[in-house]
C-alpha cells in the first residue's frame, strides 16, 4: 500500500469544477442530548467532482461518518440540520420528501457501511437480500438472481452460483464486505458513500478491498466519498482529501497537495502521527497533545477550533475564526483547489515584522 510519505500513485481523474456531482454548502448539524445541543458539524463546505474519489480524514469524533450519513439522510432521530445545503444533480437533498429521497437511494446513491458483520441480515440468504434490493426493477426473479450472481462474481466471490445461497455467517469478514460492495455497486450509482469500509478487516484484506473499489470505480465511472482514518489508504485510493477536525473542515485539496504540502498544523500533526514515518526505533508512538474540545452548547471554542492543541497558536487565534486561505498564495480563496483555515497561511501575517 502506498505510504503517505511517498508520492501518491493514483492517476488523476478529470475535474469538472463547474458541475460537481455533490456540493455541500455551509452545512451545520446538531444532535440533541440531555447535556444540550452537540454542534457536530459546523459550516461544512466541500464538493465531490464527477468521476473522482474524495477522502474524508480526521480523528475519531471529527464528524466524518456524520457527514456521510447527512448526505444520504440516514441520521439518528435526535439529529437536526440547522443550516446549509446538500446539492446533488441540481437538487438540494435536504428539501426532498422521504419518498423522493428513497427514490435516490439505491439508484443514484448507495452506501457501504463500516461493519460488514452487522450490515447484512443474518437470517436471510445473500441471494434473497440481493434480490430484495432490486424491488424497483420490473424484471423476473430469475433475472434478479442472475444479476446477483454476476455482482458477486464481479467482486471476486468464488463459485457465486453456489455461494449466493449462503448466509452471512458462512462468509469471512472480507467476503462479507465484498458482498456489501457488490450490493452497493450493483445499481451502478453516480455517488458511492463508503464509511470506513476496511476498519474491521486485516491488513491483507484491506489492500484487496481497496484494489476492488479502485477497479469498480474505474469501470462504473462513479464518484466516491471515502471516509477513513487510515492515511495510507487515502493516499492509495483517493484523488482529493478533506480534513475534518471537531466538526469543521480545516483543509482540503488534492492528495498530492495534502500529503506533500500540508497547509494546516492539524494536517501536519496527523501525518506526523503515522507510524510509517518513524525513522528511528522508539517505544512511544507520536501523538497530538491535548484533547478535542467540547462541542456541547456554548462550550465550542471561539476563534480557531484547533488553537488549544496547536503549537503555533497566537493571539489572533483566540478570537478570530480563520477563513479559507489558498495555501500557495496566502490570499482568502474559499474556492481554491488547496485551502487551509489557518491564520498562519495569511500573507499579511507573513509580512508582519
Amino acid at each position: 500500500m502506498t505510504h503517505p510519505a511517498a508520492a501518491p500513485t493514483r492517476p488523476e481523474a478529470p475535474r469538472d469544477a463547474a458541475a460537481p456531482l455533490l456540493d455541500v454548502r455551509h452545512l451545520s448539524l446538531d444532535f440533541t442530548s440531555p447535556r444540550g445541543r452537540i454542534h457536530a458539524l459546523r459550516d461544512i463546505s466541500m464538493t465531490v467532482p464527477r468521476g473522482r474519489i474524495v477522502g474524508v480524514v480526521g480523528e475519531s469524533g471529527s464528524g466524518k461518518s456524520t457527514l456521510a450519513y447527512a448526505v444520504i439522510r440516514l441520521l439518528a432521530e435526535n439529529a437536526r440540520v440547522v443550516g446549509g445545503e446538500i446539492v446533488m444533480d441540481g437538487r438540494d437533498l435536504l428539501t426532498l420528501s422521504p419518498r423522493e429521497m428513497r427514490g435516490i437511494r439505491g439508484r443514484r446513491m448507495s452506501m457501504i457501511f463500516q461493519d460488514p458483520m452487522t450490515s447484512l441480515n443474518r437470517v436471510m440468504s445473500i441471494g434473497q437480500q440481493m434480490i430484495d434490493i432490486q424491488y424497483r426493477d420490473p424484471i423476473s426473479k430469475a433475472e434478479k438472481r442472475k444479476r446477483a450472481v454476476e455482482a458477486l462474481r464481479r467482486v471476486g466471490i468464488p463459485d457465486p452460483e453456489d455461494r449466493v445461497n449462503g448466509y452471512p455467517h458462512q462468509f469471512s469478514g472480507g467476503m462479507r464486505q465484498r458482498i456489501c460492495i457488490a450490493m452497493a455497486m450493483m445499481v451502478e450509482p453516480a455517488l458511492l458513500l463508503a464509511d470506513e469500509p476496511t476498519t474491521a478487516l486485516d491488513a491483507t484484506t484491506e489492500v484487496q478491498i481497496i484494489g476492488l473499489l479502485e477497479r469498480l470505480q474505474a469501470e462504473i465511472g462513479c464518484s466516491i466519498l471515502f471516509v477513513s482514518h487510515h492515511l495510507g489508504t487515502v493516499a492509495e485510493l483517493c484523488h482529493d482529501v478533506v480534513v475534518l477536525y471537531a466538526g469543521e473542515v480545516v483543509e482540503q485539496g488534492s492528495v498530492r497537495d495534502i500529503f506533500h504540502n500540508p497547509g494546516h498544523p492539524y494536517t501536519q500533526a496527523l501525518l506526523d502521527c503515522d507510524p510509517g514515518r518513524i525513522k528511528e526505533k522508539t517505544r512511544r508512538l507520536p501523538t497530538i497533545p491535548g484533547v478535542v474540545p467540547s462541542l456541547v452548547g456554548d462550550q465550542v471554542p471561539t476563534g480557531c477550533i484547533f488553537k488549544t492543541r496547536c503549537p503555533h497558536a497566537f493571539d489572533r487565534c483566540d478570537h478570530e475564526v480563520p477563513p479559507s486561505y489558498a495555501v500557495v498564495s496566502g490570499e482568502v480563496a474559499p474556492d481554491a483547489p488547496h485551502t487551509a483555515r489557518c491564520h498562519l497561511r495569511d500573507a499579511a501575517e507573513e509580512r508582519r515584522p
